[in-house]
Parts: structure tokens; sequence; C-alpha cells
């Protein structure tokens, strides 16, 4: 099977942690390696950020990155790059005219607006759509202060109704869709995954500092991420150093806003001798930070999935995770971490507390969460998850082919 994955602002080969490298960078390019590995031929179109690299560069077995001429080949911060997405479909329509994809999966709105906009006419292959966040659960959570262009909703709404399939992260996501109008025969819910070779409970840990407890916050640096309330927390716990691994690299945090206002609000509250900003931490070394942990807290505001908890779940640690989104679902309350409200330091600091108290407990909780991890989530078992939809949807226009794909 030839499958084009189109993910116009978050390539595989971009670097993770900064403004908008996050986990749909992991999802597309680990999701497409997957597939790779089964035979099938993987085409992921990106954006061209970098013009010093070739037009064409190899992922992995079967796996090619096709990067798309779409305005000046520079980094652009997504939220501005509507306005290049008729040249980035453009392109797109060029490449699948040479190279026709039996089926197109595309990743983030913008991109299903291009691939919509790309589908050959005469052949049509299907178009399946992984929002990875919805616009209308942003405008809730931000209001006046988001920044995605005004059409993000409606274009949302026309992409969900037009694509011949949406796949969902979450349980909560198949909510917000059908309020969009999804009908839910059209719909699966497929999460994430996390990589079972890479995070495991067996290998190094990062030696830690003189503090009896640890935790690690692992996170773009946005406000959003709910890292400040995490350090407002450590007020009422004095005997916990926090880390916290994500933005620019070290070098250029002094001159990043984000990691400047907390480092204010560390000093301002008197922790910043425990509060530790590393900065872009490269992905080989995540597994040993996590490992180093005695938690990993995950407390954003909202979070359409949330890798991040997979990742500490697999490594064995357990996982605070405010309770929103796909968090609800990977993080089980009670078996593999606890849930608390967002936004909320108090309520973190109490749960943390209780936690730390009792090792047994976090050594309980990081076993079902790392058995948990591997039983649901290798991304072996997400590209199983994907192929049968792929698969019904081919299947679907073939003359002895029944019609729809079952949720």
């Amino acid at each position: 099977m030839r499958v084009a994955m189109v993910s116009e602002h978050a390539s595989p080969l971009a670097a993770l942690g900064e403004a908008d490298g996050g986990g749909q960078n992991v999802h597309v390019g680990a999701l497409a390696l997957a597939l790779g590995r089964r035979g099938h031929e993987v085409v992921v179109h990106s954006r061209r950020e970098d013009p010093d690299l070739p037009p064409r560069l190899r992922l992995g077995p079967g796996v090619e990155v096709n990067q798309v001429d779409a305005g000046a080949p520079r980094r652009v911060p997504k939220d501005e790059l509507l306005p290049h997405m008729d040249a980035f479909a453009s392109g797109l329509r060029t490449c699948w005219a040479e190279e026709p994809p039996d089926v197109v999966h595309a990743h983030f709105w913008m991109s299903g607006r291009a691939a919509l906009a790309a589908r050959p006419s005469r052949r049509r292959p299907p178009v399946v759509q992984t929002f990875h966040a919805l616009g209308v659960v942003k405008r809730r959570h931000l209001g006046v202060g988001d920044p995605s262009p005004a059409s993000r909703l409606e274009e949302e709404e026309r992409i969900a109704r037009s694509a011949d399939h949406v796949v969902a992260t979450c349980s909560d996501e198949v909510f917000e869709l059908a309020r969009l109008g999804t009908p839910r025969r059209r719909m699966s819910v497929i999460p994430c995954g996390v990589d079972l070779d890479h995070f495991t409970p067996e290998g190094p840990a990062e030696p830690r500092g003189s503090a009896p407890h640890r935790i690690v916050c692992l996170a773009r640096l946005v406000e959003r991420k709910g890292v400040a309330d995490v350090i407002t927390a450590l007020v009422e716990l004095p005997d916990i150093e926090l880390v916290v691994a994500g933005g620019p690299g070290a070098s250029l945090l002094d001159g990043d806003v984000e990691a400047g206002r907390l480092r204010a609000i560390a000093s301002e509250l008197g922790v910043d001798d425990r509060v530790h900003l590393r900065g872009r931490v490269e992905r080989p070394d995540i597994p040993a930070l996590l490992r180093s942990a005695d938690a990993a807290v995950c407390v954003p505001w909202y979070e359409p999935f949330g890798m991040v908890p997979l990742e500490a779940m697999a490594c064995g640690v357990p996982v605070v995770a405010s309770a929103v989104g796909g968090q609800v679902d990977s993080v089980v309350d009670g078996v593999t971490g606890v849930h608390v409200t967002p936004r909320r330091p108090a309520q973190l600091a109490a749960v943390l507390r209780e936690l730390l108290d009792s090792p047994r407990r976090c050594r309980t909780l990081g076993a079902a969460g790392a058995r948990r991890a591997r039983q649901r989530y290798g991304w072996d078992r997400i590209a199983t998850s994907s192929l049968d939809v792929y698969q019904t949807l081919l299947a679907s226009r073939s003359p002895s082919g029944s019609q729809g794909v079952s949720a």
C-alpha cells in the first residue's frame, strides 16, 4: 500500500521541544516507520523549512520525507502558515500526479485542508484526518489569547465533514468531533503511541541532586503546559527538586520569554534553587532523565493527547496528570498514576506529598504503568489499527466491498 502522510508544520525531521516541535512530529514519524516495517511505502509530506536539505530524504525502510516548497524555506510559526497552504496543496498535487497514493492520512487541520484540495479528481484516494488538536477546544481554554487563524473553526468543521474518515486520538475528542457534526460511523479512536524499545523501565538513570525527591516535567515551554503551577506547588514541598526539560537549547534559554517568566516565578516564591530548567533534552537522553524521577508531572490546562505520560509510564515512572484530553484515557487514576485538576497548585502539592511519602505506592503505580504502555500503546499496535482503517476504506470502494468504516 502507498500511504501519503501530510503534516504541514510537524516534520519528523524537526527538533523536538521547541514552540511547534512536539508530539505530532513524533507521532507522524513513528507511525510512518511502523507502517514501513510492515512493507508499506510511506511518504511524509511536510513544508520545507531548511533550504540546505535535499527535497527528499529517507527516514527509514520504506519511508521518505518529501519537503514541499510553500513560501520561503524558513521556519514559520504554525499559526502563520495558512497563507502558504494553497502553495503547499499545489506541491502535493504535483507530487501525487506522478506518484498517486492509495490512501492519504492528513495530520492537523491545515494538512487536511491541503490534502482535500490536492486530492486527484480522477482517482480519488480516501483521505483520513487526524486533527491532533481542535480549534474549538483551544479557543475555549485560551479565549482571546488564541493565536489561531480566525477561519480555523469553520475549516475544521468542513474538513471533518469532507474527510472519508476521522481518527480521534482519545475518547474526549470523539465528543468534540460529534459536536462538529462528524458522523460516529466515520470516526475511530486510535491513540498516540510510545517507542517501547527506547522507553523501558530497565536502563541507566541520570544522577540526581541532593534533594530527597525529584519530579520531572517534560514539556514545551508554553504557558498552557502548566509548568508554573508545578513551580508554585514546590512552596509546600521543600524536599523536592524539579527538572523542566523542553524549549530551546540550554544556551538559548536566557532569550526565551517563557523560560524567563518561569525563572521569575521561581525566584519570587523562593524555590529557584530547586527548579532546574534544562532546555531541550535530546531524545536519546530522555529515558534516563525520566528514570531518575520519583514521578513525572504533566499538568497542562488542556491537552489533545499528551505523549509524555506514555513515555514516563513505559519507563516505569508514576505520573501525576491533569485530568484533561487524552491523559484521562492514558493515565488510569489510582492505577498508573494520579489525576489532578489543572491550575490547582495546592491540590497538586497535596497529591505529590502523599505519593512521594509512599515509595511502595510509587513502585506499584510505576509497574502498572509500564504494563499498560506495553499492552496498549506500542507503535506496532497503533499501525495495525491505522491499517485497519485504510484497508476498510479501500475495500468499501471496490464493487464487492461493504460501505463505511466501523469505529
